[in-house]
């Protein structure tokens, strides 16, 4: 009787009857269970932004070339005047001026004619003798005129004409791209530069050295091959459109990455994210370029231009892309390492940590010294967050305006930022901590009492 008492009041006790002790069970059942995460939209919208961003991050640098590098005169004759220097195109136009001179001044019709005068006038043996020389005197003429030329190419007043010439006809691969025609045009696929200034040159020259013979060549209009392609129209259309797009790829992609980094959950991680995924679309750009290389070269016959001077042709005309992918994907890996050294991960914080006690010890080893930021150190600690702020926002608008920025210009301002950091770190003084003040021990004990 006792034991179903106690059951009783154990029943009455708990309030609850046997339903209710099931669906409390079943209750406790469901909440033991582990949830599902739920999906949410932010993380897959921020992937997708931030991709879209470093696709069109390639594309902009490309389109940002074809318009300051080509368009733009003076980028355009920066960016030809290395070529002049070149030995491979130096041979290249050694070539073709000695085979367009040569070729009107028909040196064997020459030789012809004065071995007939010489006959007519009874020295048959003379004229025998000149027209058994002739192939002899046609080659050392022919070679006579190719180091003459070779001389002049390589001379500074050839490069100071070079120059010239392609500063009036600064548009050159615009004119190939958009059809146009000029000193500098396309001919069945071909983009070739007019050397009719430069054989100017080589005539005044060899007429000064007493080769008067040059001044009978009719005007002529040599042509160096600089590109070939099978898909020109293509090109032509693609080239359009970047040029007209040039501004609004890169305004786009920046806004792309920044609000897929906005939306996403964790800014830091996304930020890292997008960091990276910038470095690797520059590093495919590069990848891209020199594939395009290789097309390049093994499209252009050997009769058209040499592959030594194509292939020199080629990396000085984007050497600027090199240079500007170089900058960016070096950007793109200090904005990940910020972004990280920010974060909460242990090796952050350790390294955090290790740079704030470096810092410390030094002002107080300083300070010990007599040496003390005073006010100024305290306005520093008091602000350092905008600061902070402010010094990455001044790299950032310095890398962002640079005229041409290179790989080496990234890694100065990255080297500049961190001083900034750390001078902010050293400089800013925080408030001494409060002491507190000593109690009298009769005060103690008569509160006691």
């Amino acid at each position: 009787m006792s034991d179903t008492a106690s059951q009783s009041s154990a029943a009455g006790g708990s309030g609850l009857n046997d339903d209710e002790r099931a669906e409390l069970q079943r209750l406790r059942s469901e909440a033991a269970k582990p949830r599902r995460r739920r999906v949410g939209w932010r993380a897959p919208l921020a992937t997708v932004l931030i991709l879209l961003g470093c696709v069109l991050a390639p594309v902009s640098v490309v389109g940002v070339w074809a318009a300051t590098q080509v368009s733009d005169t003076g980028r355009y004759v920066e960016n030809m005047t290395p070529l002049i220097q070149s030995p491979p195109i130096q041979n290249a136009l050694t070539d073709k001026l000695t085979n367009a001179i040569t070729s009107n001044l028909d040196l064997s019709g020459y030789v012809n004619q004065a071995s007939t005068a010489l006959d007519s006038r009874g020295l048959n043996r003379v004229a025998a003798l000149l027209q058994s020389l002739g192939p002899s005197i046609t080659s050392a003429v022919t070679g006579y005129i190719h180091n003459t030329v070779h001389g002049l190419v390589t001379s500074p007043q050839f490069a100071n004409t070079w120059v010239q010439v392609n500063r009036v006809a600064h548009q050159t691969v615009v004119t190939a791209l958009s059809g146009g025609k000029g000193a500098i045009s396309t001919q069945n696929g071909q983009v070739v530069l007019d050397l009719a200034p430069f054989v100017n040159v080589v005539k005044q020259s060899l007429a000064a050295r007493g080769f008067t013979l040059i001044e009978k060549l009719p005007p002529i209009h040599p042509t160096l091959n600089l590109f070939s392609s099978k898909d020109l129209t293509k090109a032509q259309t693609l080239y359009r459109l970047i040029n007209a797009l040039r501004w609004v790829l890169p305004i786009l992609s920046l806004l792309l990455i920044g609000a897929g980094v906005y939306i996403a959950k964790s800014h830091r991680r996304a930020l890292i994210a997008a960091g990276l995924g910038f470095a690797v679309s520059m590093l495919v750009l590069g990848i891209g370029l020199q594939i395009a290389r290789s097309i390049y070269l093994n499209s252009v016959p050997e009769s058209v231009l040499p592959s030594d001077a194509a292939a020199a042709a080629y990396d000085t005309l984007v050497r600027f892309i090199k240079e500007g992918l170089r900058a960016l994907l070096v950007a793109g890996l200090v904005v990940a390492l910020a972004a990280f050294f920010t974060g909460p991960s242990t090796t952050a914080v350790t390294t955090r940590r290790a740079i704030a006690s470096g810092s410390g010890s030094v002002r107080r080893s300083a300070e010990r010294k007599g040496v003390s930021t005073g006010p100024v150190g305290s306005w520093t600690y008091a602000h350092r967050k905008g600061l902070r702020v402010s010094a990455v926002a001044l790299v950032a608008v310095i890398f962002v305006f640079w005229g041409q920025p290179s790989a080496a210009l990234s890694i100065i301002l990255a080297v500049v930022l961190l001083v900034l950091l750390g001078l902010i770190e050293l400089i800013g003084r925080p408030p001494a901590p409060l002491v507190p003040e000593p109690t009298p021990a009769g005060d103690g004990l008569r509160g006691r009492a």
